[in-house]
């Protein structure tokens, strides 16, 4: 018999999901946006988890404006230890470039020094919007979703990745919407 399944909370909603769990979020109101955003990183400091955000669509200090507006506790700078939020074109494509395999290992570090700096896990959340500026290597993005799946299994993080559907296409949606276990509408 194997181990319990470890739960952990979202944020946003009641129920508790598998620690590992992957989901997209398709989304076209800002506002709402925000608030399932700034619930699912609350609850990920609540819970001890080293969180990571992505922004694209605003500066860091922006975003964490907004979060703070809606009541966000976050850690005083834009890189403490519990808590940082980087420009995603920095994270994804820091070479201007976008390489699956770099971002996975990047995913997998922040879940093992997570652990080792005794975090309970890691949960992330990226805004995708980058992926519609033409990026090298962005053609390769649902490659990259469906890596993330495999990648769970053994550096089970919370991720959520956050899909405008005002800018991207049907026929990209629908493919986000086939590599993502869980989607968040």
């Amino acid at each position: 018999m194997g181990a319990p399944e470890h739960l952990v909370s979202l944020g946003f909603t009641g129920e508790r999901f598998p620690a590992g769990t992957h989901m997209c979020y398709l989304y076209n109101d800002d506002r709402e946006r925000l608030e399932i955003i700034a619930k699912f990183i609350a609850s990920g400091l609540q819970e001890h988890e080293k969180v990571s955000y992505f922004v694209d669509l605003m500066t860091p200090e922006e975003m964490c404006v907004q979060l703070r507006d809606l009541v966000v506790d976050l850690p005083n700078g834009l890189s403490e230890p519990d808590f940082k939020i980087s420009r995603a074109l920095d994270i994804y494509c820091p070479d201007g470039v976008f390489v699956p395999e770099q971002m996975l290992r990047k995913l997998r570090a922040a879940y093992t020094d997570s652990i080792e700096q005794g975090y309970t896990s890691a949960r992330l959340s990226g805004e995708m919007s980058w992926a519609l500026r033409g990026i090298s290597g962005s053609d390769r993005l649902i490659e990259y979703e469906a890596l993330i799946n495999t990648l769970m299994r053994d550096y089970p993080s919370s991720v959520i990745c956050q899909y405008d559907v005002r800018r991207f296409d049907g026929a990209t949606l629908f493919d986000v919407l086939a590599v993502h276990p869980i989607m968040i509408i």
